[in-house]
């Protein structure tokens, strides 16, 4: 016997009662996108470096530049390359320092 002939209403089909949902699974708690996709990792390079160093040597700013040792030197960047930096500094010897020793480099906000 099926369903609609146990409510008498196959006679009438026009009143027959469906259950949309009957065979739905459920959805699982959460973001169900998230969990395919992942998080992909940062990049390791923004390849930005070169123009913020290209930017700082031809405004002659500032900077100074923390080395891995915990030294401190302040100076302008006069050029750059791949592996390192030259920094001019007033009333001191001229530095080239390799890139590896370089902690971070920031800008005194101070020209020339």
């Amino acid at each position: 016997m099926r369903f609609f002939d146990w409510l008498g209403t196959q006679s009438r089909p026009w009143t027959q009662r469906f259950v949309y949902n009957a065979n739905m699974p459920f959805r699982p708690q959460g973001n169900a996108n998230a969990a395919k996709r992942g998080r992909t990792p940062p990049p390791e390079e923004t390849f930005e470096e070169a123009s913020f160093l290209k930017t700082l040597g031809e405004k002659q700013k500032q900077v100074s530049v923390k080395l891995m040792d915990g030294q401190t030197v302040s100076g302008w960047i006069e050029y750059y390359d791949k592996h390192m930096i030259r920094l001019t500094r007033e009333g001191a010897p001229n530095l080239f320092i390799f890139k590896h020793e370089i902690v971070y480099v920031a800008e005194d906000g101070k020209k020339k």
